[in-house]
């Protein structure tokens, strides 16, 4: 069964950088778009960057200048880099992805299992 599998999450002082990964576990025939979104406790999930298959990215203002997001065809995987951390970027990061896993078959949308950024003050 193909799935998204994250990683890089964990606990970063103010200022600090993070990168988070996540790839495909099985075959992947072709992929879309992939982005990123993250959720806290009590609130709901908000989209934190997208990147195109064909490299256009999206960015949340609240992170633009400081995220970047990338992704690689080959490994069918997508990446963010975190840099100059905030608190109030604290959440449960997931990453999210549309994947063809055959010919014949549409993208389906598949999400990772989330990692948790903890950034102190």
């Amino acid at each position: 069964q193909v799935q998204l599998v994250q990683s890089g999450g964990g606990l970063v002082q103010a200022g600090g950088s993070l990168r988070l990964s996540c790839a495909a576990s099985g075959r992947i025939f072709s992929s879309g778009d992939m982005a990123w979104f993250r959720q806290a406790p009590g609130n709901q999930r908000e989209l934190v960057a997208r990147i195109s298959s064909s490299g256009d990215t999206n960015y949340a203002p609240s992170v633009q200048g400081r995220f970047t997001i990338s992704r690689d065809n080959a490994k069918v995987a997508t990446y963010l880099q975190m840099d100059g951390l905030k608190p109030e970027d604290t959440s449960r990061y997931y990453c999210n992805a549309q994947l063809q896993v055959m010919r014949d078959l549409g993208k389906v949308n598949y999400w990772g299992q989330g990692t948790q950024v903890t950034v102190s003050s």
